[in-house]
């Protein structure tokens, strides 16, 4: 198949005009409290047979674009996860992506088999494909509900890591292997490819680390693609051994991510860019592949009966039995339960066993289709409601700063940008009260576009924007010393023992 000039120029014009409307779709879903990714599945599925007429039935490249996509939307998630909030709940985290996706298979497969009539194949697929949520779909809910970090932290963890066992055993059951090898081989196989993989991300993301410390790149716009660059080649390595590809990628970009390196706040922002870019294309992408005349109501029957176990049986029972390895109060588990979210994930699943072309693959693709947009308009715009009812939110935000490092070459020191946010407590702060480590000072102030050359006795203000110069061995104890002024105020000499050499 040959691709002219006119072609490209086809493709660029709709592409360009997709993307952007897709783009401004997301504030009109985010007023509706709905995931984004239902008005991008529908803008597929209004481009495909059944609207414009594109036709897109090629489920190989469906399932190579979608585990692209799949890779950059979890890069972005480690890059953008703050170590410090996820790591309480880890444990919770760990066990939700392992012990809860066996749960959550194994309830699900059993009710589709017994209750719904499917063989044993489709049904676990069914149970696993679905058994997996989905960090954009949740984030872009979850962002407007204000929760403690532990819960976001939880989530957050789950999200990132459930693919990794989820796509090992879809595969497995797909290509016939779990069939011929047996369940403890499976078990045995899905444990190695985890571990490998995790073992990857580390040391991809830590080596990656230790080189953007000391590769002194001459353009900051360089940063974000190498560090975006070594998370897919966390992902390549994993895939090129045989371990869990998905497990590697989002390790790798947790360990960059909360790297001390420069331009973290760019990368950021680059990588939440391309991050969309990914998310938007995958989604349309699956609405093309849906074909709605073969949307029965049997299939529609299938979805809501199998979400209704999933939402209802499964996913609180998984939730419960996780909440023995970390204990947690029974409703911020319940919270748990509700808001996992399904969104493109279980539907790129399904790509797999399409590509393998297993019986009944187009049936399963629907119904998981279906079942994905269902729950996620039950969900979605009940979660701030749920959170309210259950008493998790939170009153007011983390006070924090915003906190940005670029290199100085020639003096072996660093340059940190911070931002005052509106509820840090280094509000009304004199510059003298900072009481930096040695050697550390801060050298500009830019307040509503000015610039103030500080004195000891400048008060700092919300909104202001601090340029401190410190000596790279000591930045940590710099960067520490301001959180801790932030979070404590002029009284965090006395309030943190842990707080670094004060002047």
């Amino acid at each position: 198949m040959t691709f002219d000039a006119h072609q490209l120029d086809v493709f660029l014009l709709v592409g360009s005009a997709v993307t952007f409307l897709a783009v401004l779709a997301v504030r009109a879903s985010s007023r509706a409290g709905l995931p984004s990714l239902l008005i991008y599945l529908l803008m597929g599925v209004l481009l495909g047979e059944a609207g414009l007429g594109i036709e897109f039935e090629d489920a190989q490249l469906a399932h190579a674009l979608g585990f692209g996509a799949l890779v950059v939307i979890l890069a972005e998630g480690g890059l953008t996860t703050n170590w410090r909030e996820i790591r309480p709940a880890m444990r919770l985290g760990v066990a939700l992506s392992t012990l809860g996706v066996a749960i959550s298979v194994g309830v699900v497969a059993s009710a589709a088999h017994y209750l719904l009539g499917l063989d044993w194949q489709l049904a676990v697929l069914l149970g696993a494909a679905t058994s997996a949520t989905d960090a954009a779909a949740v984030f872009s809910v979850l962002r407007a509900v204000p929760l403690p970090r532990r819960l976001t932290g939880a989530l957050e963890a789950e999200s990132g890591l459930n693919d990794a066992p989820v796509v090992v055993l879809v595969v497995l059951i797909s290509t016939g292997a779990a069939a011929e090898d047996g369940p403890l081989a499976m078990l045995a196989l899905i444990v190695f490819e985890l571990v490998a993989g995790v073992a990857i991300g580390l040391a991809v993301g830590f080596g990656g680390a230790w080189v953007m410390r000391r590769a002194a790149l001459p353009s900051s716009g360089l940063y974000p693609i190498a560090i975006l660059c070594l998370t897919v080649l966390a992902y390549g390595t994993g895939a090129a051994v045989h371990a869990s590809g998905f497990a590697a990628v989002y390790v790798a970009a947790l360990v960059l991510g909360n790297a001390e390196l420069p331009h973290r706040a760019a990368t950021r922002s680059f990588s939440e860019g391309i991050a969309w870019i990914a998310q938007i294309g995958l989604f349309v992408m699956l609405g093309l592949l849906l074909s709605p005349g073969r949307i029965g109501w049997d299939v529609v029957g299938l979805a809501f009966a199998s979400g209704l176990v999933l939402t209802f049986v499964a996913r609180p029972l998984s939730v419960a039995a996780c909440g023995l390895v970390q204990r947690m109060p029974a409703r911020e588990l319940a919270f748990i339960s509700w808001a996992g979210l399904r969104g493109a994930v279980p539907i790129v699943f399904t790509t797999i066993p399409l590509a393998e072309g297993i019986d009944d693959a187009e049936r399963l693709f629907d119904i998981v289709f279906v079942l994905v947009v269902i729950y996620t308009l039950l969900t979605g715009p009940t979660l701030p409601l749920v959170a309210r009812l259950l008493r998790v939110t939170r009153r007011s935000e983390p006070r924090d700063l915003d906190l940005e490092a670029a290199p100085l070459e020639r003096i072996a020191a660093d340059l940190l940008q911070v931002t005052i946010s509106p509820r840090s407590l280094m509000h009304g702060v004199e510059v003298g009260e900072l009481r930096l480590p040695k050697g550390a000072s801060v050298s500009m102030v830019i307040r509503e576009g000015e610039t103030i050359v500080p004195e000891h006795r400048t008060v700092l203000r919300r909104g202001d924007e601090l340029l401190v110069v410190t000596p790279r061995k000591i930045r940590e104890r710099t960067e520490q010393r301001l959180r801790a002024v932030s979070l404590g105020g002029r009284l965090a000499q006395w309030l943190d023992d842990r707080a670094p050499e004060r002047r």
